[in-house]
């Protein structure tokens, strides 16, 4: 069963490796470098949770935004919409955000 998507759960596996299937190809390697939690706005209803991952990938291969398997060793199995965000020394920079309601 894959773990719940929340940013406590990602902020526990920053650093790690996820695997990417992309269709045709092999699976790649992405590696989370950073959980940020989202300003909230004044008008916002209570229990919202906002944040972004990032993610940064190989240099030579390029993810353009779409939705993606990914798989964790102990997160397990999930889909997650992907967007490009910058080309960085070290490979390209993902981001993926979410906008919630936490369960009551």
């Amino acid at each position: 069963m894959p773990a719940t998507l929340t940013e406590k759960e990602f902020s526990q596996h920053v650093n790690s490796k996820y695997r990417v299937n992309v269709d045709g190809a092999e699976p790649i390697e992405l590696e989370l470098v950073e959980v940020k939690e989202k300003e909230s706005l004044p008008i916002e209803q209570k229990g919202l949770e906002r944040f972004s991952i990032y993610f940064i990938g190989p240099a030579n291969i390029y993810l353009p935004q779409a939705t993606y398997r990914f798989t964790h060793e102990r997160m397990g199995d999930f889909d997650l919409f992907l967007v490009p965000i910058a080309k960085e020394k070290l490979g390209f920079r993902y981001e993926a955000v979410f906008n919630y309601f936490q369960k009551q």
